[in-house]
């Protein structure tokens, strides 16, 4: 417990660092091309890789322009959620490149199914923020590379409320039954909102405040909408329609939403938002390690690193991508919240082997709408 306390710690100081940065406008680091002659690396490459993430989180132009300076095509290939993504890594399934979040890489990289990466071949990592790099969850970059980052807070109508909303367990007020909604392919994220709105750790493991949580998310589940059942990527359109009137979201949702609503606001949680961040990994079985890292060398490269940043609309920790970066998302607290906002916020950790197998155990009597556990 003292190891991951210590972590979250460091984690949070970094994430609460970066945007006041952002606010006050870092220089950019240049694109930082790669040094080594592309046409020297031709010959080692694969003629295809596997990219395995969230659906849409790379725009395809950006695939295409990879494949059209290396001759490399890359094969999207999406999940729908990141226990998904971890239960394929762990069955042997091949990918060259796959996008974990933070809370996962120390126990992926201790099961031995991360590649260590060969920064030789990452000249492009000095584009990330220093507050981004070497982080406790892994020292000195072995195993992974930051992508993006942000909140997990609430996305509200705010033309359709009863009085402002502040809190997670305004999820549970019951004049929004039937409209609430709730991202069920991010189950560590339902469950730490849960705790949270009890007064609990994002991350707690004990026993009596997970089955509290379990009683919570029974009380909840007749009265919600799964957000997947409208869009895999946003909720936008659950929102504008006013279908969904209230529910968990990221920046992603927001701003496709605005651009549909413009009563569709976004609330971070005065019992503290959730911090996520997201990472590029190799996986220790892939067959084009040295094709994944030139891959990942492209895409740390500012220009590239911006466009992905305008279409996912997520913070970037690449400094070098500032200047490309749309100004209004660099401007915009939903994207880079103001330090103040932030001071509550907790990010999702790791567990313990035993916090997994609890935290599985009630995700999985939720789903199956089981309190007592079979007793």
């Amino acid at each position: 417990m003292g190891n991951r306390t210590k972590m979250g710690n460091r984690v949070i100081t970094i994430l609460l660092t970066f945007p006041l940065l952002a606010m006050v406008g870092l220089s950019g680091c240049g694109d930082g091309k790669p040094s080594v002659s592309s046409t020297a690396e031709r010959p080692q490459l694969a003629r295809e890789m596997i990219f395995y993430d969230w659906a849409g989180d790379i725009p395809q132009s950006v695939l295409d322009a990879f494949a059209g300076e290396y001759g490399v095509k890359v094969n999207y290939v999406s999940y729908e959620s990141q226990e998904e993504a971890v239960a394929n890594l762990r069955a042997g399934r091949i990918y060259d490149v796959v996008v974990m979040e933070s809370r996962v890489v120390p126990t992926l990289a201790k099961e031995g199914l991360l590649a260590e990466l060969d920064h030789g071949n990452l000249t492009n990592m000095k584009n990330i923020a220093a507050n981004f790099r070497d982080l406790t969850y892994d020292p000195g970059n072995r195993y992974c590379i930051p992508f993006n980052w942000g909140t997990t807070g609430l996305v509200v109508r705010s033309d359709q409320v009863a009085e402002p909303v502040t809190r997670w367990s305004d999820l549970w007020d019951p004049r929004y039954a039937g409209r609430v909604g709730l991202w069920m392919g991010v189950p560590r994220d339902v469950m730490a909102l849960t705790l949270k709105s009890l007064g609990y750790s994002a991350n707690s493991e004990n026993p009596a405040e997970l089955e509290a949580a379990l009683l919570r998310l029974i009380e909840i589940k007749p009265n919600m909408l799964k957000l997947e059942d409208f869009d895999p990527e946003t909720s936008a359109e659950a929102m504008s329609s006013g279908k969904v009137v209230l529910s968990m979201g990221y920046a992603a949702d927001v701003l496709a939403g605005r651009e549909k609503n413009d009563a569709i606001r976004y609330v971070l949680p005065a019992e503290g938002p959730l911090l996520w961040g997201d990472n590029f990994v190799i996986p220790a079985n892939s067959p084009n390690k040295h094709t994944a890292e030139v891959f990942l060398n492209f895409l740390l490269r500012g220009e590239i690193s911006a466009r992905i940043a305008n279409a996912n609309r997520y913070a970037s920790p690449n400094e070098a991508a500032r200047p490309f970066i749309d100004p209004a998302i660099l401007s915009d607290p939903v994207v880079f919240p103001p330090n103040q906002d932030l001071q509550k916020a907790e990010i999702v950790l790791p567990l313990s082997p035993t916090g997994e197998k609890l935290h599985a155990d009630i995700w999985a009597r939720f789903t199956a709408g089981d309190a007592k556990g079979g007793q």
